[in-house]
């Protein structure tokens, strides 16, 4: 067999994520890493659900009131500002001083 044709034995799910996790990781530690991971998990669960409150007001014809954060407040959701909406990380995100544009 060459080495075209050879294999590459296959990772489970969890060994290729552990291993971006590593990889993200950088030099933190792992036992301060869970902090940065659980507030982006939270973030982007805010995030989600600030977005789906969104649309269901632009589909309710009040597009007027999108930004106003009363309007996010009164359903329990969290109104986010434009630097902190999980498509303006994304969007932004590879760039070198993406941690300075969060800054509010």
């Amino acid at each position: 067999m060459d080495k075209k044709t050879a294999k590459k034995p296959t990772k489970t799910i969890e060994e290729t994520l552990w291993d971006s996790a590593n990889k993200l990781r950088g030099s933190v530690e792992p036992s301060e890493y869970k902090h940065v991971v659980l507030g982006l998990i939270f973030l982007k669960f805010a995030s989600d659900k600030f977005e789906e409150h969104r649309q269901t007001l632009i589909a309710k014809g009040q597009e007027n009131y999108i930004e106003m954060p009363e309007f996010y407040n009164q359903s329990n959701v969290f109104f986010l500002d434009e630097t902190s909406r999980w498509n303006f990380i994304i969007r932004n995100s590879k760039q070198n001083d993406i941690a300075l544009k969060m800054r509010v």
